[in-house]
């Protein structure tokens, strides 16, 4: 499906993420457990044509603006201090070495809109070319990545949840073009004992397209494991990663969604 920037387009993208808010969490799909953790056997995900981009800084009017292009105020680096990313002409870049960047301000339940772009001309192949990461809550993390014609591990392309879901498709746009996520993420829910009464839920559009349908999260997401859930609190930083490659990120807006019960 393609999403033209129109105000008829950007209405139906409205709509579908909307959609996917108000249903509140569904019923996740479960990890596939044919293939191992990172296996390059796994399949590919198809590759889909996911239309034309064009420009479009606006955001809802309840939106939480973190970053408008101008400067870092609400984000700070892993040690809690002024975070050291570039801000360039409208976007930041990754300062390979500095580390993550969090948020200053905690979330649970959340709409997020990030758009990136990987460098160009590229280099490295596979999990080298374009590395980065959007976490939700600092520990679940979906996966940036330039997988324009760069096959990896299925579980580790462009908006996989890493390590436990490959993206239905793959909708990248070539390096150097900017790319959207629109992410619907419901977070787990604990009993007083730490135990999980509801799992981590998450529904991804890359560049306009669905590429993760309300798949349920075994846990943290991590490198050549699944760890546990460990009880944490309701609310923590979004989070950027530095994976040593100067990937920019633009236009990052959030939406707080109630605290909806099954």
């Amino acid at each position: 499906m393609r999403f033209h920037r129109t105000a008829a387009a950007r209405a139906l993208r409205s709509a579908l993420v909307i959609a996917a808010t108000l249903a509140g969490p569904p019923a996740g799909a479960q990890i596939d457990t044919r293939w191992p953790q990172h296996s390059m056997a796994r399949p590919q995900p198809p590759v889909v044509d996911p239309g034309r981009s064009v420009a479009d800084t606006s955001h809802p009017s309840d939106a939480i603006v973190l970053f408008d292009g101008r400067d870092l105020s609400k984000w700070r680096d892993a040690k809690g201090g002024p975070a050291q990313w570039a801000v360039r002409s409208g976007y930041v870049e990754v300062v390979p070495g500095t580390g993550m960047l969090g948020t200053t301000q905690g979330f649970g339940d959340v709409q997020l809109h990030v758009e990136w772009a990987t460098p160009t001309p590229p280099t490295g192949e596979g999990q080298e070319r374009g590395n980065s990461g959007v976490f939700l809550m600092g520990l679940y993390e979906i996966q940036v990545l330039d997988s324009y014609r760069n096959p990896t591990y299925a579980d580790g392309a462009a908006a996989a949840v890493y390590g436990q879901y490959p993206p239905l498709v793959n909708a990248s746009r070539p390096p150097g073009a900017w790319q959207a996520y629109d992410i619907v993420f419901h977070r787990p829910r604990f009993d007083a004992s730490g135990a999980v009464t509801r799992p981590a839920r998450v529904t991804v559009l890359h560049n306009g397209v669905l590429v993760q349908d309300g798949v349920e999260l075994s846990g943290p997401t991590a490198n050549q494991t699944r760890p546990p859930y460990t009880k944490h609190a309701d609310k923590l930083p979004l989070s950027l990663q530095d994976h040593g490659v100067r990937v920019r990120f633009r236009n990052i807006w959030v939406r707080e969604l109630g605290e909806r019960e099954p």
